[in-house]
């Protein structure tokens, strides 16, 4: 059954992950993502894979004809930390290593493009960490990661950052399971296009749904994070 937001909102995930991705190990499609995106009333998506854009003119097309909004956009790992881009070419993305040349590109696109910092102030991964006090202006928005409960819920100095910088907060999935996918969300108050938006994003037009899960699902949540889902990583390594 599809979840539907109120007129004149659009819901939103824009940190995805597919099989299509080159680094993980990911078993489900694209075009199996957003066929779930719109059974759940999702209006605008981005598959972000890890290094490379995920853009398909095909799929982007047909899902449109459906309702479905699919920006181009990426994961990026820029020196060590993640961040990720909307609304990008892979020629643009290949040619961003550094947070200096992420901000050549930001200043030659302008309201064009959107970066996310995801989730932050975790220790796994590419997380940027203190960082971002630093590069700060290479960001648009900050991630409300969805791995949280009230004991442990390392996204508390993001949202200090982004009360105290007056930058947005974006609730997403970071799906790597289609069961992961659907309960961590952004509504935005918005036209249904890629640069209405990022624009309505800016302004804070938003509402974030990231739902503390119960025990058992976020112990579960624990077990892939920490064994399955790295064990599928390696032995698609050992496959390759």
């Amino acid at each position: 059954m599809a979840e539907n937001p109120s007129p004149g909102w659009i819901k939103t995930d824009f940190h995805l992950h597919s099989g299509e991705d080159p680094c993980d190990a990911i078993h489900y499609t694209a075009a199996e993502l957003v066929d779930r995106a719109l059974e759940l009333g999702y209006g605008a998506l981005s598959i972000t894979l890890h290094g490379a854009v995920f853009d398909d003119p095909a799929l982007r097309a047909t899902v449109l004809e459906r309702g479905l909004l699919l920006i181009p956009g990426a994961e990026l790992r820029i020196e060590g930390c993640d961040c990720v881009v909307l609304n990008v070419s892979a020629e643009e993305a290949d040619g961003v290593r550094t947070f200096d040349d992420l901000r050549r590109l930001r200043a030659r696109r302008g309201d064009s493009m959107l970066t996310l910092a995801p989730h932050p102030f975790y220790v796994l991964g590419g997380s940027i960490g203190r960082r971002i006090h630093r590069e700060l202006d290479c960001f648009d928005a900050i991630e409300l990661c969805h791995f949280h409960i009230p004991v442990i819920d390392p996204n508390r100095p993001a949202r200090r950052l982004a009360r105290k910088s007056g930058k947005p907060m974006l609730a997403t999935s970071d799906a790597h399971r289609l069961k992961g996918f659907g309960h961590h969300h952004t509504l935005i108050q918005s036209a249904p296009d890629t640069l209405s938006i990022f624009r309505a994003i800016r302004a804070g037009h938003t509402r974030l749904v990231s739902p503390t899960p119960r025990i058992a699902d976020f112990l579960e949540k624990l077990h892939y994070i920490f064994i399955e889902h790295p064990r599928h990583c390696f032995l698609r390594r050992r496959e390759k």
